[in-house]
């Protein structure tokens, strides 16, 4: 603790080294820098967030389980223990010119200087900048939907949440409206969103029922789904532990539903035999996946020869993106064969801080090997360079699936021996804490976690609007 609290000396830029400018504070950006050699290069970050934030968590964060700032870790708090000074700039990247080899970067926070736009010079270009929320072009979802992605999507939920529970307790409300009111929809049926549902249901038996009892058995929760079934990554033992789950908490699941519009107050959807009907709600949470950032958009256009799937840029086996030398790509703004996960993203990071540190190795040894004096130091240096030269590409080690699915149970399907073990229960959720416990990036953080979930169980979540 005392030595996160007191980083040491830096050395200062060196203009002889080359300079990588990373894009992004998520999963693949930040396991990179934590792992990146500073001695061998200059590193610049852009991000128009100065911190990372642990998303497994942040359903959590929606009914007050966890406060959000137990989930960040400020940026500098990783860049300032490195040995050369990384500099931050808490900006959003708005072109990449790969001809130049310089990206334009703009001031988004709401205070501005006298210059909000600047252009940074790169040697090699780390593209970790997620993706955006998928809306799938339907009608009315950005306007009144809530999206769970990001720490204001958290505070925006728990903020909306209690509105429609203070305005169901308004005198003179009608038993139509109290219903909608306390009438919660989820969209969406993968982590996400089954874990928000989760979280309500927890806040919903442990916390409403006890201070809002005129409105605890009014509240409704629904999660609708345009798959045949919830959590299609998971094995069908766990999916039909979840489903039967949520019929016990009274969670009601929409499978084989899909919507057509969001409205004000209620939403259009098909039923699965086609019918179209209509569901009242509160509050409404989508959470159906990710599509494309703008500025992955503009690179693709870019390069049409060599970015053909629109879905994301399409990299090599060692996530250097085709078409291009100097610019590498990771994380869910990649289209690769690896599902968009935290996992995948972060085992990204951290190989690809190795290759840069097996580039590094070698230029140095080319140098030694011209300065060698006699022939046995040159053949010597000659067989380590081959031996650096050989870069094996990037291989991603799954190391399971977790699910927290409400009432401290949870399920995990985890990879054993040539199969898969599938668990789930009371002993899986503490399984499930310490997993994510121990991928918490600091001490800090896993302090402040454990710390929030041992207040909630002792003196319960605070109900008050934020």
């Amino acid at each position: 603790m005392w030595e996160q609290r007191n980083p040491v000396f830096q050395a200062e830029i060196d203009p002889s080294k080359k300079t990588i400018v990373v894009l992004g504070s998520g999963w693949a950006s930040t396991s990179f820098l934590k792992a990146i050699d500073t001695d061998h290069y200059n590193v610049v970050v852009v991000s128009p967030r100065n911190y990372f934030l642990f998303t497994p968590l942040l359903p959590s964060c929606t009914v007050g389980t966890i406060d959000v700032r137990s989930l960040i870790e400020p940026v500098r708090f990783i860049t300032r223990h490195k040995s050369r000074e990384v500099r931050v700039y808490e900006a959003e990247c708005t072109d990449i010119d790969t001809d130049t080899k310089t990206i334009t970067i703009t001031d988004n926070s709401d205070v501005k200087g006298e210059n909000s736009v600047s252009t940074l010079a790169y040697d090699y270009l780390v593209i970790g900048v997620g993706a955006q929320n998928q809306t799938f072009g339907i009608k009315g979802v950005e306007q009144y939907g809530c999206f769970l992605k990001e720490v204001w999507d958290a505070q925006k939920i728990r903020s909306k949440l209690m509105d429609c529970i203070e305005t169901a307790a308004f005198p003179g409300q009608s038993p139509e409206e109290i219903d909608r009111l306390l009438h919660m929809v989820v969209v969406g049926g993968g982590p996400t969103g089954v874990e928000y549902a989760a979280e309500l249901h927890d806040f919903l038996v442990d916390d409403l029922s006890s201070w809002y009892p005129e409105l605890a058995g009014k509240i409704k929760i629904t999660l609708v789904e345009a798959l045949l079934n919830l959590l299609p990554a998971f094995s069908k033992q766990l999916i039909e532990y979840t489903e039967s789950t949520f019929k016990e908490q009274n969670i009601t699941i929409h499978t084989k539903t899909m919507v057509k519009e969001v409205r004000e107050k209620d939403i259009v959807v098909q039923k699965p035999d086609g019918t179209p009907d209509t569901i009242p709600y509160g509050l409404l949470v989508w959470a159906t996946g990710n599509t494309t950032r703008p500025l992955i958009k503009n690179l693709i256009a870019r390069l049409p020869e060599t970015q053909t799937i629109r879905r994301g840029l399409e990299v090599d086996d060692w996530l250097r993106l085709k078409g291009t030398e100097e610019i590498f790509a990771l994380g869910d703004a990649t289209a690769t064969k690896y599902a968009p996960t935290a996992q995948v993203a972060a085992q990204q990071g951290k190989y690809l801080a190795r290759l840069f540190h097996q580039l590094a190795m070698q230029e140095l040894l080319q140098n030694e090997v011209g300065l060698a004096s006699t022939d046995a130091e040159k053949v010597a240096k000659e067989r380590k360079l081959r031996k650096v030269k050989d870069i094996k590409p990037f291989k991603y080690s799954h190391q399971g699936s977790l699910c927290y699915i409400g009432s401290d149970k949870a399920i995990a399907d985890l990879p054993f021996g040539q199969g898969n073990v599938s668990s789930g229960g009371v002993a899986t959720y503490a399984f499930w804490r310490s997993a994510y416990i121990s991928n918490l990036f600091s001490s800090r953080n896993r302090a402040l976690v454990i710390t929030d979930w041992l207040k909630k169980t002792v003196l319960g979540r605070d109900i008050s609007r934020e």
